[in-house]
């Protein structure tokens, strides 16, 4: 009888906690067969609207959630997507729940994108907490948390995981260089390439992401100053 009570409540876990994405509202699609899939303002950037999809439930794989998202966007030609929270019955918007939201899609033409040149972005691990130094300067990561770092003319920028055997990255202001997202990851342990002996251990990383998921990650992590 334990073992059926157990199994019950594991299965009944294991439905709450599945996540499910969905395509509940189509207003009109667009041919469309770029890849691009931005974030925007549609109030200051002239935008079609498309469709909504929502999200419910919560999964740590943010790749695998991005994913379906981007390919039910892409099933109404949509190349940019905006947070939309819900509305309390006190009018009132309610505050982001990573456990159910939905986003906005709308079709908006290439020329019209809105630049953000010379801004980095740096992003959380969903998992750890983790500490990372800006020109020596210690700043504190807490899990599924950002930053938004402008880059000064003339001036470098080291960007490092603090670790023995850590990454760090220095960037600088260029003209017209395109805004930049970075992830930092813990600790990893990965086979070398073949042909080569051993282990190749590292105590932290930084990667760079593609524009339209970090853009997505800034939309579902917590901004920090």
């Amino acid at each position: 009888m334990k073992k059926l009570v157990f199994l019950y409540f594991t299965f009944l876990s294991t439905f709450f906690l599945a996540q499910n994405v969905v395509l509940n509202k189509v207003v009109k699609s667009h041919t469309s067969d770029g890849k691009l899939f931005y974030k925007i303002n549609p109030e200051s950037v002239p935008s079609e609207y498309l469709g909504e999809v929502e999200v419910q439930g919560f999964s740590d794989n943010d790749v695998k959630v991005f994913g379906m998202i981007y390919k039910k966007a892409k099933e109404i030609g949509a190349n940019a997507f905006a947070y939309q929270p819900f509305q309390n019955v006190d009018g009132a918007w309610s505050k982001f729940d990573p456990h159910h939201y939905k986003l906005n899609l709308y079709y908006v033409s290439a020329s019209d994108f809105p630049k953000e040149d010379n801004t980095v972005y740096l992003i959380s691990s969903p998992y750890q907490k983790q500490t990372i130094s800006i020109n020596n300067e210690k700043k504190v990561f807490e899990p599924r948390t950002y930053t938004e770092l402008k880059l000064a003319t003339g001036e470098i920028y080291t960007i490092s995981t603090r670790k023995l055997l850590g990454s760090s990255i220095k960037i600088a202001a260029q003209e017209n260089q395109p805004v930049q997202y970075f992830q930092l990851s813990g600790v990893s342990v990965n086979s070398n390439e073949y042909g080569k002996p051993g282990i190749n251990l590292k105590s932290g990383d930084i990667i760079r992401l593609e524009q339209s998921y970090g853009q997505f990650l800034t939309t579902i992590y917590q901004y920090f100053k």
